[in-house]
């Protein structure tokens, strides 16, 4: 923004250059050297300004590095506060992390034993009933095998129209 003083000082010195111009035109000595005067006023004026506004410019800028420059020290500090802050917490997220996994990892293998011993035992309960079932089963077969021919038959012959049942 341009000072008020460069205002007044640009208008006074060209007043002083037109009253002296006047001065040499009409050979006023009086008008000549008032103008020369007023010129000059005029110029010191404008040069006050000048000065004002080359401080004040200086000063902006001293002011805007001087932030730019608090900004960035602050976005540092923060930065390495933050770093640090954010190391620390992901240190502890990670040794959480492995926590977690260690005693998810300890959870399933016991599910997966605890599936196995029972997958064992049910398995070793079928056998012994397919084997106390085959026994009774043969058993019958041996006591009543007429009985049983009819059944086995039946059961045939059942299975028969079932599976012509369904192709139609």
């Amino acid at each position: 923004m341009v000072d008020t003083d460069r205002i007044t000082g640009a208008a006074k010195e060209f007043g002083g250059k037109v009253q002296g111009a006047v001065g040499d035109l009409t050979g006023s000595k009086h008008d000549q050297a008032e103008g020369g005067a007023r010129e000059a006023a005029g110029g010191a004026e404008n040069l006050y300004g000048q000065a004002k506004d080359t401080v004040r410019d200086a000063a902006e800028h001293v002011a805007d590095t001087a932030r730019d420059i608090g900004g960035r020290i602050r976005e540092t500090v923060g930065g390495l506060v933050g770093s640090e802050d954010l190391e620390d917490r992901a240190r502890r997220a990670q040794g959480a992390a492995e926590d977690q996994f260690v005693r998810t990892r300890r959870s399933v293998r016991h599910a997966a034993d605890d599936a196995s011993d029972y997958a064992e035992d049910a398995y070793d309960r079928g056998a012994r009933a397919l084997r106390h079932g085959s026994g009774g089963v043969s058993g019958q077969v041996a006591e009543y095998p007429l009985a049983s021919l009819l059944i086995a038959g039946a059961v045939g012959f059942g299975l028969g129209l079932l599976v012509n049942a369904t192709r139609d």
